[in-house]
């Protein structure tokens, strides 16, 4: 069985507490046309160079009925600036445009498959999924970005058309697990696409 959720899969339902202090699950965005989620972080270097990049995005997809929540799942026993409290001091600071959810117990993180920070699903109206992967091919420096993946699935399904690149491999670093080493990943966790 595949460690990330495939293409087609309904998205898994979850109960998190976000920065706001509110509680989210599916329902919180049952309105939404497509609903994007992303594992992140605080501290990933590769999260920090594409976090504008992501905010690019949910201002031009965010009018177009586009809901985005971006989950961290890392380990804050592994990483302590990526406790709840420092995301709360992080979205704060940068007013970022997104819900972001503390998934202590990792269990977003086991029921989607998150491989790295960041990672991103694209979920259709009925939440089958319909894009997995990268939003950039260069997420650590945003001036070597060739391509935009995520914006494309999302301009492909917003114009009716059927995402052409439904899969690449999310780069980025591994989601930190609890109790395990700060590298360690799922042995059934590999590359989604092979190169």
């Amino acid at each position: 069985m595949a460690f990330t959720l495939q293409i087609g899969e309904k998205a898994p339902d979850f109960n998190l507490l976000a920065t706001d202090g509110k509680h989210y699950s599916l329902q919180d965005f049952a309105d939404a046309k497509a609903l994007v989620v992303f594992f992140t972080c605080n501290h990933c270097p590769f999260v920090k160079g594409s976090d504008e990049v992501t905010r690019e995005t949910v201002l031009k997809y965010g009018p177009q009925g586009v809901k985005f929540l971006a989950i961290s799942s890392n380990s804050a026993t592994a990483y302590p600036e990526d406790s709840y409290e420092k995301m709360i001091e992080r979205i704060e600071e940068h007013k970022f445009p997104w819900v972001y959810a503390y998934d202590e117990k990792q269990e977003a993180a086991l029921a989607y498959g998150a491989l790295r920070t960041p990672h991103f699903y694209v979920f259709d109206a009925d939440r089958k999924l319909i894009y997995t992967g990268r939003a950039v091919d260069s997420p650590k420096d945003a001036s070597k970005i060739t391509s935009y993946e995520l914006n494309n699935a999302l301009e492909e399904y917003l114009t009716g058309k059927e995402v052409s690149v439904p899969l690449t491999n999310p780069i980025g670093c591994n989601v930190k697990w609890e109790g395990k080493d700060k590298r360690w990943m799922p042995e059934e966790a590999c590359d989604l696409v092979l190169n």
